[in-house]
């Protein structure tokens, strides 16, 4: 089997540069992914900031309406509203059952039963 060199025939000069001195490629290109990380993550705020805005914008027309309309609550009349309610008002009824099933329904099977029951 041939053995190729490790240097190419005619090298241009980029990959000789690149070659003598790396951190010519690898610094700026890692330069450019900080920055793309900061500038996207401001991005991403923004949307998230218009977004909430959108969501939490009401008008003071509409606060004040809403604070109008709204009834005061006090526990102690919510106590007496529910006290003065009848405690019985509500009948007790049967539920029928499935015909051929006992008054009070069947029992649980046993936990060995299924096993002497012949299979057909």
């Amino acid at each position: 089997m041939a053995v190729f060199p490790r240097r190419p025939l005619n090298p241009s000069r980029i990959n000789r540069l690149v070659k003598k001195q790396p951190l010519l490629f690898g610094v700026p290109f890692i330069l450019l992914m900080v920055a793309t990380s900061y500038g996207l993550s401001a991005v991403t705020q923004t949307k998230y900031d218009l977004r909430d805005q959108r969501v939490k914008q009401v008008t003071k027309e509409q606060e004040l309406k809403l604070e109008h309309d709204r009834k005061k609550f006090d526990i102690r009349e919510e106590y007496y509203r529910l006290s003065a309610q009848p405690d019985e008002d509500w009948d007790m009824k049967r539920v029928p059952r499935p015909k051929g099933t006992p008054e009070w329904g069947l029992p649980p099977p046993e936990p060995g039963e299924d096993s002497k029951k012949p299979k057909s």
